[in-house]
């Protein structure tokens, strides 16, 4: 069924429990927007089907990976028995580091674009960041250490994307552009 009507007086429910929250809640919003950066993720896949990304794996193959991470982010966030184990965090610093190692380094900020499969990965990234904010303001962190593997999961996303951006255009080789500050 595509339609409940539960959600018409403004009320959503949660992943694995009874509970019901506002629609404009922040955990309504964090999840919603990492749902939209999954989303993204798919149109992302798109662009990379058959480009190599990192430890044998195309950007399709990694990105599938990442979007079935998000899912237990999300159940996590509504408070399933669900957690993002910090091994996954460490698998995203891995590509980071594999990728980084095929680049040249950072020396400037650089404008978005080049090809369309880094464009796509730097879109995507904003989108994790925005992501990244809202799981935070959604869980009021005072602490970071109460919920550090998907927090350390949701901003080493950003950098992967940022990472893969980089390399698919270095793999095309198309330069860097650089702000003209």
């Amino acid at each position: 069924m595509l339609f409940t009507g539960n959600g018409d007086n403004g009320m959503t429910g949660l992943f694995g429990c009874d509970q019901r929250i506002a629609k404009s809640s922040d955990i309504a919003e964090a999840l919603g927007t990492v749902d939209e950066m999954n989303s993204l993720l798919g149109v992302v896949k798109l662009e990379g089907k058959l480009a190599d990304a990192v430890d044998g794996l195309n950007y399709e193959e990694l990105l599938s990976l990442v979007q079935q991470d998000l899912f237990v982010v999300q159940a996590e966030l509504a408070g399933a028995d669900k957690k993002i184990d910090i091994d996954r965090v460490k698998k995203l610093e891995q590509w980071i580091g594999l990728i980084e190692s095929e680049l040249p380094p950072i020396t400037s900020f650089f404008v978005s674009g080049g090809t369309k499969l880094a464009a796509s990965c730097d879109f995507a990234r904003t989108v994790a960041r925005r992501a990244e904010r809202r799981v935070v303001r959604a869980l009021n962190i005072a602490d970071p250490a109460l919920h550090p593997p998907m927090f350390q999961y949701m901003n080493r996303l950003s950098s992967l994307l940022y990472a893969l951006a980089r390399l698919a255009n270095h793999r095309a080789c198309v330069g860097e552009e650089r702000p003209l500050y």
